[in-house]
């Protein structure tokens, strides 16, 4: 599949407000609508379902609505004290670590941390998340092999069924429950594909991008202890680290897929086709030189980053993107406070990216916890 790549901040932003531009295949994309696209693609489980995420429109204000009703500020805000419970607990877990030994802090801290709390958030229960940790590593797996996808979409459909139906006969104070209550009481507002995709995306796209976002933050200022000293001292906040992390290395570098409705004549005379995909490249987008001066630096006193697309933009801005940031806000003061002397356990240079181009972390984060 051949899809136009859009990197530069200000192109990408218009692109992602326009009214020309939808994320719905069904409506807008020949390839899909022909059944060119075979079900297997390493990508399809990104196009394929059928949320708010693929939604254009009409169809994607009603969802939209209805899912923010589950996001409000009280709901997020209420999960401090859960946030907070759970970087305790990970970081006593990590306080048994022996002297000396290096600790991979993605498996240990930034991974365990947002999924534990969005699992909460849904009522996912707690037998059931290591198989949740497995299938969504799979749906961002761009790498996959055709039975690999086929396997990862069977497996995650099998999981949030048996989700729903647990919640249907056992409903509580979670967002399962909430929409759950939208699709049975509320003249059929979110029907049942509509549902389980729903959970798709909001557990799925909910929990890794904070993985990723901590993830980033913490080899960021490991790297660059100048920056780490302003906010120890106080000359800068823990909510400047986590933006400019945001900027200078989107949790998501790449996100499959939008449609052009129309012909989307571009000011240098280059032409976006009705019907062709674009690939919205937040990652490229914060690093854009046109942009930002010295993009490539890691700078937490910047006064211009607070327009970084890393969250989106638009009508599809992201949703849970206060929800990342709590999280964010709480752990990352909570870690460094714990284990001040922490650094790297290996030089920058042989920190690995993780594999696929849609996710944009490290394969392991390696530390010392104690310095040493």
């Amino acid at each position: 599949m051949v899809a136009w790549s859009v990197t530069g901040h200000r192109r990408l932003r218009e692109l992602l407000a326009d009214s020309r531009v939808s994320k719905d295949p069904r409506q807008h994309w020949p390839s899909w609508i022909n059944g060119d696209v075979p079900e297997d693609w390493a990508l399809a489980s990104w196009v394929s379902v059928r949320n708010m995420f693929t939604a254009y429109g009409e169809r994607h204000r009603r969802l939209r609505s209805l899912i923010s009703a589950a996001f409000t500020p009280r709901r997020v805000a209420g999960l401090y004290p859960d946030v907070a419970e759970i970087t305790d607990e990970l970081l006593d877990e990590l306080g048994s670590t022996p002297e000396g030994s290096s600790v991979d802090l993605r498996e240990r801290f930034a991974y365990p941390l947002p999924i534990s709390v969005i699992c909460r958030l849904f009522g996912v229960p707690a037998e059931a998340r290591p198989r949740l940790r497995r299938i969504v590593d799979g749906v961002f797996d761009t790498s996959a092999t055709a039975e690999q996808v086929r396997t990862t979409q069977r497996e995650l459909y099998e999981l949030l069924d048996e989700l729903v139906a647990h919640k249907r006969a056992d409903p509580g104070d979670d967002l399962t429950s909430v929409l759950l209550n939208a699709r049975d009481e509320q003249d059929g507002k979110l029907d049942e594909r509509e549902l389980v995709d729903t959970l798709i995306l909001l557990i799925g796209a909910g929990h890794e991008t904070t993985v990723n976002l901590l993830d980033q933050a913490v080899a960021a200022l490991l790297t660059h202890r100048d920056q780490l000293a302003l906010v120890r001292e106080g000359t800068c906040s823990w909510g400047q680290v986590v933006t400019e992390s945001l900027r200078w290395q989107a949790p998501l570098a790449n996100v499959p897929l939008r449609y052009a409705t129309t012909d989307i004549e571009l000011e240098d005379g280059v032409v976006i086709g009705e019907g062709e995909p674009i690939l919205a490249g937040y990652a490229g987008a914060c690093r854009d030189p046109q942009r930002y001066e010295r993009p490539d630096s890691f700078d937490i006193t910047r006064t211009d980053n607070g327009d970084h697309l890393a969250f989106g933009h638009g009508a599809h801005y992201c949703l849970g993107a206060p929800l990342a940031r709590l999280e964010a806000e709480t752990a990352l003061p909570a870690l460094f406070e714990r284990f001040p002397d922490m650094r790297l356990a290996v030089s920058a240079e042989e920190l690995v990216p993780g594999s696929g181009f849609i996710a944009n972390g490290h394969s392991s984060l390696p530390v010392l916890l104690r310095g040493g």
